[in-house]
């Protein structure tokens, strides 16, 4: 079975944790703080937040924003659920917003019609690496008194012709899950470049508590979000094969886009040359299911796409949704991952043309 997706840890990893746990490096603490400022360094970026995960991450953002009851959030309609409960968990409502025709990202051209006088924050997602434009969203934001936090839970590495993804907006969301490039297991962290909102940031992680301003006192609402250093130890490992593993990906990409033309599998484009990293290779495909099916009685695992975030009736999105339609009926994710052998990728795509050639 190849599975739809594939990663490593290794001897470096499993080291730097034995080496962690003898020191009593457990809880969050100083290697955390080192993987924090290897993070900051790579990203270009004055202040990393290490939190629980990137669901943790989105809602301390949203908490650091002032997002409470009743306000609005303007979000794509395709992203994982994580950006909408993030919203509803504070009381607020997450607005929905149609993606691109062919590219599943926000369309920036109708989040104006969409902003109301409760609209408190807007989060573009940068689905699978691709850049939303993020000219046009810093702008409308700008002008409409918006907090722009970027959702690059999937696009760590990926780049604009203004620097890294996750970097341009006042704080950025990303997420060290086991499906990313680099991965702690489970884990996540924000961005910012502004030092209130990084010590902001701190005070939620840990329950509210006070930092520099506050020492000792509770001084706003917030959770046990805190990182470890176990997972640090991991990170900081990961880390420094996160340059090998995008070109990896970018390869993985090149093969699978230049072996299935001619065939009923249709890439989603990511525009490798502008920066774009694909973390998943994504294709539209009819007769998805039917696909799934036949790859998997030959040993090739993949996934549908997960629904869009209107069909969820409890987080009361409303809405003309046709593109994210397209995408959620007909997505398909091929085998993927840094652990991936381009030697695999020949192997899917030999199958998939002899299946096109039988049917």
């Amino acid at each position: 079975m190849i599975p739809w997706w594939s990663t490593t840890f290794g001897e470096p990893e499993i080291s730097r944790i034995a080496e962690s746990i003898r020191g009593n490096f457990v809880s969050q603490g100083l290697i955390t703080q080192r993987f924090e400022e290897a993070l900051a360094e790579f990203l270009g970026v004055k202040y990393v937040v290490a939190v629980s995960n990137g669901s943790s991450a989105l809602l301390c953002a949203l908490i650091a924003a002032g997002v409470g009851p009743d306000d609005e959030v303007i979000i794509p309609n395709r992203t994982w659920v994580a950006t909408a409960h993030a919203i509803k968990l504070l009381g607020a409502r997450p607005v929905c917003v149609d993606v691109e025709r062919d590219r599943p990202l926000m369309d920036h051209t109708i989040v104006e019609g969409l902003i109301t006088p409760r609209t408190k924050a807007l989060i573009p997602v940068h689905m699978n690496g691709r850049a939303v434009n993020m000219d046009a969203v810093s702008e409308i934001a700008r002008r409409r008194g918006l907090v722009l936090i970027e959702d690059a839970a999937q696009a760590l590495g990926s780049r604009n012709r203004h620097g890294y993804l996750g970097t341009q907006g006042d704080m950025g969301c990303f997420s060290l899950s086991v499906a990313k490039t680099i991965s702690t297991g489970q884990g996540g962290f924000v961005v910012t470049n502004s030092c209130d909102r990084a010590e902001h940031l701190r005070s939620i992680r840990t329950h509210g508590l006070g930092n520099t301003k506050d020492p000792g006192s509770w001084v706003q609402l917030g959770f046990n979000f805190r990182f470890t250093d176990v997972l640090a130890s991991i990170g900081i490992e990961q880390l420094k094969l996160l340059e090998t593993r995008i070109e990896h990906l970018k390869a993985l990409y090149r093969t699978y886009d230049e072996g299935l033309r001619n065939t009923p599998f249709e890439i989603i484009p990511v525009r490798l040359d502008d920066g774009e990293v694909p973390l998943y290779i994504e294709f539209l495909v009819k007769d998805r299911g039917d696909w799934i099916c036949k790859l998997a009685s030959k040993g090739i695992d993949t996934r549908p796409f997960y629904p869009d975030i209107d069909s969820a009736k409890y987080l009361g999105a409303v809405g003309h949704f046709a593109n994210s339609r397209a995408f959620w009926n007909l997505g398909l994710y091929l085998p993927s991952g840094p652990a991936l052998s381009l030697e695999n990728v020949s192997f899917v795509i030999d199958i998939i043309r002899k299946v096109r050639d039988e049917s």
